[in-house]
């Protein structure tokens, strides 16, 4: 009783029927997020929109709970939504699901890897909602497999991840195939030029809403850190911040497969739960890793760029960068993957001096604050184990196994040199490894990086006065040879 009336306080206001308004209850939803209270109405009366805001802040549902209010009683396929990956849409269309099933919503899935059959079958046994990858929505329509495909509303999600990921000419493709008379809804967190030039061609008047300041590109709840290190102490240090740390959940991301596989192996050798994820696993193999990242079998993901894109998980506290991204875009996905839901996130990045570059031009996108950290030395962490585990014993119930211990032990050791004993043996089990100290100091890092603005500050400079001169020498050439010329012409 209580959520219903917060939900009449609040999403009521918007106007729903009973089933869609019952399936918000069901979810838990409370307040409409920044994004829900602007998108929503403008959905409602049927314009097209362009919807910038980062990810994990409710997105699905603000395009998707006005767009099953419209199509609940209506027959055939009613809202498409296009996503860049596999996990993406599977994602998606269960959220779609859980909040529409009690206005009979059915959805479908259609992507790569699965039965054309059974996608098709789906679809034409009345899936009101369906939810699609380009590849596999471009093959079916270009095929002419669809019978009377005539979404009212299209939803292109994640549409930058789509640009980076090499769709748009699919997306162009794909939206041939569909009616002219639409309603048309873009979502991206960035807005590249492309992005632009394709929103100008399929949305039409479209209002806009955007939740990003364009001053602060990520989120604000995200804490951002680098640590600049040797090339070859980068899997120490990765390994060091992970003991410091002690992340719930974490992403680890790679820029290549190989990494993946060899780092999620170090790690899982190290005693850690790790998993790797990237482009050439089987779906299933895929499936089963982010299901269990997702239940918390595992708490870390070594993963791909590709890999990662499009996957919502809500609980991830870190992010580690193994490696700083070539570009800001690439940069703003990967830590949009934590602090979602009004959650507290950490992003740290590991870079070796000759990624400053990189670095620089993704400080100069970047409104939120990028911190220079230096790396915990051997006995940092283990002066933190020993208060954590004095906190913890301090907190710990007495169980009754613990007397028959005691007892068993006789009453020649007395009790303070029992409990010596047994934090000895958990200290044992807690010991930091790697060298003492790894990468450079905060004083360190910050006379390296200085001395590489100056040195391309220099750099910079000299090509300007070489153009200069050349620029000069050229002005005076042309100046001869005009004069030259004219002489020419009074002879």
């Amino acid at each position: 009783m209580q959520d219903n009336s917060t939900i009449k306080s609040e999403f009521l206001d918007f106007g729903f029927g009973s089933e869609i308004n019952k399936g918000i209850t069901n979810a838990g939803f409370k307040v409409p997020s920044p994004i829900q209270k602007s998108a929503i109405p403008i959905i409602i009366e049927g314009r097209d929109l362009v919807a910038q805001a980062n990810t994990g802040t409710g997105k699905t549902a603000a395009f998707g709970l006005p767009s099953m209010d419209k199509i609940a009683n209506q027959k055939g396929t009613g809202l498409l939504v296009i996503t860049p990956t596999r996990e993406l849409a599977s994602q998606v269309a269960d959220e779609l699901y859980n909040l529409g099933k009690y206005a009979g919503i059915r959805t479908a899935t259609v992507y790569g890897g699965s039965s054309y059959t059974r996608q098709i079958s789906l679809i034409e046994k009345g899936a009101q909602v369906v939810v699609a990858t380009p590849g596999r929505l471009k093959d079916l329509l270009s095929g002419n497999k669809l019978r009377d495909f005539s979404p009212k509303i299209v939803v292109l999600d994640e549409a930058d991840e789509m640009l980076d990921m090499g769709f748009l000419e699919d997306i162009k493709d794909i939206f041939s195939y569909l009616p002219k008379d639409r309603q048309t809804i873009l979502c991206s967190a960035t807005m590249p030029k492309p992005i632009r030039i394709l929103a100008d061609k399929i949305l039409k008047h479209p209002a806009t809403v955007s939740i990003v300041d364009k001053n602060d590109a990520t989120n604000k709840d995200i804490h951002q850190s680098y640590y600049v290190i040797e090339e070859r102490e980068r899997t120490d240090a990765l390994v060091r911040l992970i003991d410091h740390n002690n992340p719930k959940k974490a992403i680890i991301f790679c820029r290549m497969k190989i990494e993946v596989d060899r780092l999620a192996d170090t790690l899982i050798s190290k005693g850690y739960s790790a998993k790797g994820l990237h482009g050439d696993m089987d779906q299933r193999g895929r499936d089963e890793v982010i299901k269990n990242f997702r239940n918390s079998k595992i708490n870390i993901l070594v993963a791909t760029d590709v890999a990662a894109r499009g996957l919502d998980v809500k609980d991830v506290s870190h992010v580690i960068n193994y490696h700083i991204p070539f570009d800001p875009e690439s940069y703003v996905h990967r830590v949009g993957r934590t602090g979602r839901a009004g959650q507290k996130g950490e992003a740290i990045t590991l870079i070796a001096p000759m990624e400053f570059k990189e670095l620089l031009r993704i400080q100069k996108t970047m409104g939120a604050p990028i911190s220079l950290e230096s790396i915990p030395s051997s006995f940092d962490l283990k002066e933190k184990e020993l208060n954590s585990l004095a906190n913890e014993i301090s907190k710990a119930k007495i169980k009754d196994e613990a007397s028959k211990i005691i007892s068993s032990l006789g009453i020649e050791i007395d009790s303070s040199e029992i409990a010596l004993k047994a934090i000895s043996l958990l200290l044992s089990k807690h010991s930091a490894t790697g060298p003492e100290h790894i990468g450079f100091s905060q004083k360190e890092a910050k006379k390296l990086l200085e001395r590489f603005q100056n040195s391309s500050q220099r750099s910079s400079n000299s090509r300007g006065k070489r153009n200069g001169r050349s620029s000069g020498r050229n002005s005076d050439r042309n100046r001869r040879n005009r004069s030259g010329g004219n002489r020419g012409r009074r002879k």
